[in-house]
């Protein structure tokens, strides 16, 4: 139906003249025309026209299923084509019209909730989409309660009015994403607790599919032993007892079932290898602590800039072990597949790269002549050119790169004669560069990143050798602050925060090539050992990829 169409029908309708059905709901009356009903709705079509409708039937329906607030939404989309959805009548609108078929209604209402789903709603809005068949709004929030599980449980009251199917459908699978598997256990005593008599018969169901052995045997001791539901229950003891066992008795490092999948992996992407570059990605899970190598490499390459933007991996400049680069490649994770894009203007080994709003950034580095640059450029994937931007005020290579608050910073690096204690600060939408307050001392190799609202400037090399010196620097005071160091010390490594914990991966421990990995928690302020790369790795690029981009490599 044409707009000018709609508007002229819809004053004959609010005049009254030439409708053939009167509809009324709450006392409320309607006088429609039958055609414009059935053209937006099957319900009418079938009501209106069913064999069972004749001329002489009687003309006058009424509806007790919904308001008159939303039977007049109905009315006016049948005549206009459009519907306002709000936060007030999302719900009772979407119920409306699923109940008379309004498929033109449906589809904007799970926009309008899909756009809206938070901690506090995604358990509603699930058992909404799954009452009205709105299956893809389902899927969506399906997906988000088991990627913010933890999160969704302590925020939505909703959570305890799951059935036993519901909670049993998410808590076993795979994909539910929690730190601790004891989240899974807690969650479970809750939904209980919340209906105690009705429900404790449940518990060793629920617990059969809680994944003990993922727990520590201090935990199974401490808490699921002496939890009074688990102890009045002969197969829950059972089990538990069991897992204890299995625990006690092994030797292995990792555990005896199958891990829960992350959120999101860290890439470990090309770098120096064995006395050259290596195409090499390896995907680190989080949650069993191990690392998969990906069969996807492309043309070697160390000393580069790595980012994901938009579905699409980018390896950036650096070396191919004959010269340096100003080449750029993207890998599609979903296809397996590289492509070449737009060269940079610059040949830039040692690059520091980043993305901020859709862009990627690309500064500094060294030429084919040697030469350290403080030229900058702006790559714009939509289309797909590189574009000078203001230059540094100094000559970089090998700094450390981060964003923060619309803001890309660079620190230290190397110039043409020492390591650089200098620090500077770009503002995309003026175009200009800022210098900040210096580092305590030059440092070049370092690695820096975004964490808990500031730039951390993590290891390097200074004073002839490697270090494990980690500052952070907090942008409204304009101030440096030492942070417990690394546990090893390193330079030209990766670098990347995953689930609010801050990772180093390889790099170099003076002229050798190191596979040690460990990660920084700031609540507690401590480096913790985790698990070493394959194969020790310098020069390498790390990002982060969430877990609907990384599927697509078959981590199991």
């Amino acid at each position: 139906m044409s707009a000018i169409f709609g508007d002229v029908i819809n004053e004959i309708r609010l005049e009254g003249k030439l409708c053939d059905a009167l509809i009324r709901v709450d006392g409320v009356e309607f006088k429609v025309h039958k055609i414009i009903l059935c053209n937006c709705s099957s319900y009418f079509s079938d009501l209106f026209c069913g064999k069972s409708s004749t001329p002489e039937q009687q003309q006058v329906y009424y509806f007790s299923q919904v308001s008159s607030n939303i039977m007049t939404l109905i009315v006016e989309y049948a005549y206009t084509g459009s519907v306002a959805v709000t936060e007030e009548n999302v719900l009772e609108l979407l119920a409306g019209a699923d109940c008379f078929a309004v498929k033109g209604i449906v589809k904007p209402c799970c926009d309008f909730l899909e756009q809206r789903l938070s901690f506090r709603n995604c358990f509603h809005i699930c058992m909404q989409a799954q009452l009205h068949r709105c299956r893809e709004l389902r899927r969506k929030a399906y997906l988000y309660i088991l990627h913010y599980f933890e999160e969704a449980v302590g925020f939505s009251l909703k959570f305890l009015q799951l059935s036993l199917q519901q909670l049993t459908d998410i808590i076993e699978k795979d994909e539910l994403n929690v730190k601790r598997e004891s989240t899974v256990f807690e969650a479970v005593l809750s939904w209980i607790c919340y209906d105690p008599e009705e429900r404790r018969g449940h518990l060793a169901t629920l617990l059969s599919k809680v994944r003990l052995l993922l727990m520590s045997s201090q935990y199974l001791v401490d808490t699921v032993c002496t939890n009074a539901l688990v102890r009045s229950s002969a197969p829950c003891i059972a089990m538990v007892t069991n897992a204890m066992k299995t625990l006690q008795d092994s030797n292995l490092e990792r555990p005896l079932t199958r891990t829960r999948l992350p959120s999101a992996v860290i890439l470990a992407v090309g770098g120096w290898e064995d006395k050259s570059p290596t195409n090499r990605i390896d995907l680190y899970d989080v949650r069993a602590d191990s690392w998969v190598r990906a069969d996807i490499g492309n043309a070697p390459r160390a000393f580069h800039g790595c980012v994901f933007l938009n579905g699409f991996l980018y390896s950036i400049g650096g070396f191919d072990g004959v010269k340096y680069l100003s080449s750029v490649q993207k890998l599609d994770l979903i296809t397996q597949t590289w492509q070449e894009v737009a060269p940079m203007n610059a040949v830039r080994c040692y690059v520091n790269v980043v993305t901020l709003n859709g862009c990627i950034y690309a500064m500094g580095g060294c030429d084919n002549k040697h030469e350290k640059l403080k030229t900058a450029e702006r790559y714009q994937p939509d289309t797909r050119e590189w574009t000078p931007i203001a230059p540094m005020h100094e000559r970089r290579s090998n700094a450390g790169i981060a964003t923060l608050h619309g803001k890309v910073y660079l620190c230290g690096g190397f110039n043409l004669e020492e390591p650089l204690s200098t620090a500077e600060c770009y503002d995309p939408p003026t175009n200009q560069w800022t210098l900040i307050a210096p580092m305590e001392s030059g440092c070049n190799s370092a690695r820096a990143v975004a964490y808990k609202d500031r730039i951390y400037v993590v290891g390097g090399y200074r004073d002839g050798s490697h270090t494990c010196r980690v500052l952070a620097y907090d942008p409204p005071s304009n101030q440096w602050s030492a942070v417990n160091p690394m546990i090893n010390p390193r330079f030209s490594f990766g670098i990347a925060v995953l689930e609010d914990q801050l990772y180093v991966v390889g790099g170099f421990n003076n002229r050798s090539t190191i596979c040690d990995m460990e990660r920084y928690d700031e609540e507690t302020n401590t480096w913790h050992a985790v698990r070493d790369m394959v194969t020790p790795r310098g020069g390498l690029g790390c990002c982060v990829v969430e877990r609907d981009i990384y599927a697509a490599l078959c981590l199991s």
